[in-house]
């Protein structure tokens, strides 16, 4: 018989032990049993998994899944000490798959995995945004007038029927104040006109601001900038770390969107060859880019800082826009959009930050 120990939380130290008869023949019993050395158990699955909560899983799901199927990983492969390992696996997702039977065990190890909020002493905001080309009109290079101003009144047309938490109003930047207009600066809501010699190069400030606007529902949590350096850019942010309600919203409102433009005959330009086609060959395929504010005093001076976002796949930024420059905080974001899908960017930032 051969026996393997896991390590779990429970009210005092105590462990389960898991024996096997012969090898595809599984049978366990909950007992407490020796203490192994730490270790040896340095997986997700150990920090959660209690005896009662093993006594109670064990039914299994319809399929004839088991909690010992979904924990084997985890029995045989109890970690190391530099690296939690993924230490459950799942079998379906039916009704009564195992996803459900075992959601008491599996939603703690997933969120101990990916991590929950970030950390509000160092995340000041998150935001996940992307771009959108409007079919039938010219990128904005080459954009006229009268295009600009169509665009304009489309994306009011469309943007106006939004209700809930999305409703909101749309503000032309001809038609501020100055003091709202850098109010809204400020605050991170609102684009300046282009400095870049790069965008300037390309026409992107031509007849500034005829035609150019900001979105925003009435909490200033989704906003969509029209006729900036795209047809759209379409923005979900917010204060603190919560990356996941941050996207959620983005995703939602972004489908609502699209719908409302395909109503009015207007698809978003997008190929099989290069996904969505925004201004920028930069923003090429989904053109997500998922971002946080953050106060980083120290490691943000260090000589090294740029190499360790590189290595994570990471960009510095502006808190304003892409091309303003870097000061006390910090923007960090990923840096590619080409070869992912839309949950790759918003995932990724999320897991790197929490490092």
């Amino acid at each position: 018989v051969r026996a393997v120990f896991i390590r779990v939380r429970a009210s005092r130290t105590s462990f389960i032990r898991f024996s096997w008869t012969a090898e595809g023949d599984r049978s366990s019993r909950c007992s407490a049993a020796r203490i192994p050395r730490p270790h040896q158990h340095n997986n997700h699955m150990a920090k959660v998994l209690t005896p009662e909560m093993y006594g109670n899983l064990r039914q299994g799901d319809a399929s004839g899944f088991t909690l010992d199927d979904t924990i084997q990983t985890g029995v045989d492969n109890p970690g190391n000490n530099t690296q939690k390992q993924e230490t459950t696996t799942t079998g379906n997702n039916h009704k009564r798959g195992n996803i459900r039977v075992f959601k008491e065990l599996l939603d703690p190890v997933i969120e101990d995995r990916h991590g929950d909020d970030l950390d509000p002493n160092y995340v000041l905001s998150s935001r996940v945004r992307t771009g959108r080309s409007i079919r039938g009109f010219c990128l904005p290079p080459h954009c006229s007038r009268g295009e600009r101003r169509a665009i304009e009144n489309l994306s009011i047309e469309s943007l106006d029927i939004l209700d809930g938490d999305l409703k909101g109003k749309y503000y032309a930047l001809k038609n501020m104040t100055e003091e709202e207009q850098q109010q809204l600066i400020d605050d991170h809501f609102l684009f300046d006109k282009p400095v870049s010699p790069l965008l300037l190069a390309s026409g992107m400030a031509r007849d500034w601001p005829d035609g150019r606007g900001i979105w925003h529902n009435d909490n200033k949590t989704f906003l969509v900038w029209v006729n900036e350096e795209d047809h759209l850019r379409v923005i979900s942010m917010q204060k603190g770390g919560n990356m996941r309600e941050v996207f959620t919203r983005f995703c939602t409102g972004l489908t609502k969107i699209e719908s409302l433009f395909k109503d009015r005959g207007h698809e978003f330009m997008w190929n099989e060859h290069l996904g969505y086609v925004l201004t920028c060959p930069s923003n090429l395929g989904t053109g997500l880019r998922a971002g946080v504010h953050v106060k980083l005093p120290n490691v943000s001076k260090h000589d090294k800082f740029g190499e360790i976002l590189k290595r994570l796949r990471l960009q510095k930024r502006g808190t304003g826009n892409t091309h303003t420059h870097t000061h006390t905080h910090t923007q960090v974001t990923t840096h590619t959009h080409t070869g992912n899908t839309h949950h790759t960017p918003h995932t990724h930032t999320h897991t790197h930050t929490h490092r």
